[in-house]
Order: structure tokens, then C-alpha cells, then sequence
């Protein structure tokens, strides 16, 4: 029912910004309780949650990117954004948007993932 795709260029250069939008259809980003969350997963690595934002519009980052990130919607578009400042190639990942099951860590639904490439 849920679908979920990112979208973005697939390249981007040491120190300028990530961009990347998930497109939802099947469900509305301001229905209630669901967190609608950017995951990543580099070369090798384990999934890496970065943040979500709520159906409210309230965000939350991981710690560890906070500095960052920032997450935003356009509930019109039933869009949510990613932005993700000052690259490295350590940031070189495939990206998910997915959506979070309420007051769990779960996420039913996932975008099919795209693949960002840090490099000059």
C-alpha cells in the first residue's frame, strides 16, 4: 500500500550539501502517529539512522549528525527532504527514506534506496 522513493543526484563533491527527497504515495506523511525517518548504509557498515520527521513536523536527529542535518516536508507534495551539509567521503552510503511504526524502532515501509557518492 506504502510506497516510498528517494530521489537526488547521485554524486556530490567533498563539503557541499546532500540533497535527496522521498516521495510517499499510499499514505499521507501527516497521518497520525507515524515518524517517517532517513536511514543510510555505507560500504560494509551496518544501517545508520539519521533522523525522522514526525507527522507533526517535528524532527529529530541522530547525535552524531545532528550538526548537519536538517529534515523537512512539503506535505502538499506528500514530500520529505534530506539535507546533509559538509560532506566526506565517509558520508558515501546508499540512502533510505522509510516510514517508523509508532512508538517502536521499527519501519514497516522502505524506498528502494539510492546510492550518494561522495568525490571530487
Amino acid at each position: 500500500q506504502v510506497q516510498l522513493q528517494e530521489s537526488g543526484p547521485g554524486l556530490v563533491k567533498p563539503s557541499q550539501t546532500l540533497s535527496l527527497t522521498c516521495t510517499v504515495s499510499g499514505g499521507s506523511i501527516t497521518t497520525k502517529y507515524y515518524d517517517w525517518s532517513w536511514i543510510r548504509q555505507a560500504p560494509g557498515k551496518g544501517l545508520e539512522w539519521i533522523g525522522y520527521i514526525g507527522y507533526s513536523g517535528s524532527t529529530y536527529y541522530n547525535p552524531s549528525l545532528k550538526s548537519r542535518t536538517s529534515i523537512s516536508r512539503d506535505t502538499s507534495k506528500n514530500q520529505f527532504t534530506l539535507q546533509l551539509s559538509s560532506v566526506t567521503p565517509e558520508d558515501t552510503a546508499v540512502y533510505y527514506c522509510a516510514r517508523d511504526v509508532p512508538s517502536s524502532s521499527y519501519n514497516d515501509y522502505w524506498g528502494q534506496g539510492t546510492q550518494v557518492t561522495v568525490s571530487s
